[in-house]
């Protein structure tokens, strides 16, 4: 079972006379930049001189400064801004700014455990992540309530790595729901298989390939959206609310007499096999070489595929069925 801290077990006084740099303030960037304000910490946010959220950010009152500046003033620098960019982001602005004692922090693993960031030997590294988005670790702390997070050491240089890593998660509401204890290795490889097998690909793919079958055998795609790609969102409330018991208690027997007898028909062993085969690639690296070659060459492939998805037949049926529906109207 993992190690889990509270509230009880971290010090916000740790970081009284630190300053703190979040480097982007998009989804994560600005509810970890808020929540650290508004908890009495000293934070600074780096952004571009162009950076369109550069105004949102000083509409708080936190100050916003580039991110070489950033990294320069701060003895924490945290990055919140995508995978892709971190490498250069971290090679031109941030190491040149690191001194001895500072810490560096990532809400995902990837840069680090795939060696696309080699921080000096003289900084601690370390993981906090929120196990939810930007948008929703923000609301709950500004209620009064949190969102469980991650904790991860990577390198502790000062000997109080692990001790500053649960105060910053304290002063973004982290402990307040529970910080799990993991190692950036584990973070990484379970949410890229997460992400591909089950939440992004997997799921996507089933809804598609169901909308797909109906079309194909006759029946209207407007009815095919709804059953296969309209509900799911039901279905995943349901789980999110109370487990699959309490889905399974919300829908109909039948439906529920469905779900059992369906399970082994698709879910097959070849299915398992290809889920072993995707883990594989992203242990061995296979999927972090291809997504950062795929990258180097200007995203050829992954901007083609984004296109050809936005063209499928779903989409347009799905937009059409989604204007009818005043609750979902800005």
């Amino acid at each position: 079972m993992a190690e889990i801290f509270y509230d009880k077990d971290a010090d916000l006084n740790l970081l009284k006379d630190k300053t703190i740099a979040v480097i982007g303030f998009g989804s994560q960037g600005h509810a970890h930049a808020l929540n650290l304000h508004e908890s009495g910490c000293r934070v600074v946010v780096g952004l571009r001189a162009d950076s369109s959220s550069r105004a949102e950010a000083e509409k708080h009152g936190v100050k916003v400064v580039e991110p070489a500046e950033a990294a320069r003033m701060a003895d924490i620098v945290m990055f919140l801004v995508p995978d892709e960019l971190q490498p250069q982001i971290y090679a031109e602005q941030v190491e040149p700014n690191l001194e001895a004692g500072n810490m560096l922090m990532f809400a995902h693993g990837f840069s680090i455990h795939f060696h696309q960031i080699q921080p000096p030997e003289d900084v601690d590294v370390v993981m906090i992540a929120p196990k939810g988005p930007g948008h929703t670790v923000r609301r709950e702390y500004t209620d009064g309530r949190g969102v469980p997070g991650l904790i991860a050491i990577y390198q502790d240089a000062s000997g109080h790595a692990d001790e500053l890593a649960k105060a910053y998660a304290k002063g973004i509401g982290a402990t307040r729901a529970g910080l799990f204890r993991t190692s950036f290795r584990e973070e990484t490889e379970t949410d890229l298989f997460g992400e591909q097998a089950v939440l992004c690909g997997g799921v996507t793919s089933l809804m598609k390939a169901g909308f797909e079958t109906l079309v194909e055998a006759g029946y209207q795609p407007e009815m095919a959206y709804f059953e296969c790609i309209n509900e799911m969102k039901l279905i995943v409330d349901l789980i999110y609310e109370g487990g699959y018991g309490y889905m399974r208690y919300s829908i109909s027997n039948t439906a529920e007499y469905g779900d059992y007898i369906t399970q082994e028909k698709l879910i097959t062993e070849e299915t398992k096999k290809s889920m072993r085969g995707i883990l594989k690639d992203i242990q061995t690296g296979r999927f972090a070489k291809d997504w950062i070659l795929e990258n180097k060459a200007g995203a050829p492939s992954f901007k083609a595929t984004r296109q050809l998805e936005k063209e499928h037949q779903l989409e347009d049926v799905g937009g059409k069925l989604r204007s009818m529906m005043s609750w979902l109207q800005k």
